[in-house]
């Protein structure tokens, strides 16, 4: 399986707090079955992203696992005004590796009114949007019909594992099964942050999208859409 979406990187934001910790992290996703984490520390307000320090960062992580997972890094992109508009001048700077595809995460507390438009200008500058979590945002479990429009306009979408086992609460689930009904779900990410609370675990999510969606869905959320996202290529399932 491939994790699109892990703060694994130690000591940036509010992931991994230590190198132990990181690397227990790792220990945890090979056990579940992952073979490869994309290591992606938030870029907002409070957390912010130096490229060049987390590729540093990231290569000493391989080699501390040597070569037990692959990694590439990305980024958890919040729709900020800044963010948006140095990725429109720097697309790369943010993406998943060397691929153009972006995790976009709307703020919890706001959401701009031109929230389409905007996935619409990054999509100019050859990026693909994929939105992060929305089962799990206050204000799109009230809009769900607006995520299905995303979807629609070529934008991906990732739910994390965990809100299919209840971890989010009911909302977040039942919006996941408004999500699968509409098919507006491309890739189960684990969202970890640590060992203990939101470990990087995939095998339980795709369990139960088995359940909710059956054999060919389970396999590609989990294995062959990741895997084409971080290969930088098509998604074979959509």
């Amino acid at each position: 399986m491939v994790d699109i979406h892990c703060h694994i990187l130690p000591e940036v934001d509010d992931g991994a707090r230590t190198w132990e910790a990181a690397v227990e992290m790792c220990r945890i996703a090979q056990t579940d079955g992952i073979d490869h984490v994309v290591a992606t520390p938030h870029a907002n307000a409070k957390y912010g992203y130096d490229r060049a320090a987390h590729e540093e960062r990231l290569s000493r992580l391989r080699k501390l696992v040597a070569g037990a997972l692959q990694f590439s890094l990305g980024c958890d992109f919040h729709m900020s005004f800044e963010n948006i508009q140095d990725a429109l001048q720097n697309p790369s700077r943010y993406a998943i590796g060397n691929t153009q595809y972006l995790l976009v995460e709307f703020s919890d507390f706001s959401l701009p009114p031109t929230a389409s438009q905007l996935l619409f200008e990054l999509m100019g500058v050859g990026l693909i949007p994929i939105i992060t979590h929305p089962e799990r945002n206050p204000l799109l479990q009230r809009k769900p019909e607006l995520v299905v429009k995303w979807a629609r306009m070529g934008a991906l979408i990732q739910v994390t594992a965990n809100s299919l086992t209840g971890r989010w609460g009911k909302t977040a689930g039942k919006m996941v099964e408004y999500l699968a009904k509409h098919g507006a779900i491309h890739v189960i990410a684990s969202d970890a942050h640590d060992v203990r609370h939101r470990p990087p675990i995939l095998s339980e999510g795709r369990a139960a999208i088995f359940r909710l969606m059956g054999k060919a869905a389970a396999q590609a959320l989990v294995e062959d859409n990741p895997r084409a996202i971080v290969a930088g290529e098509p998604l074979p399932y959509c």
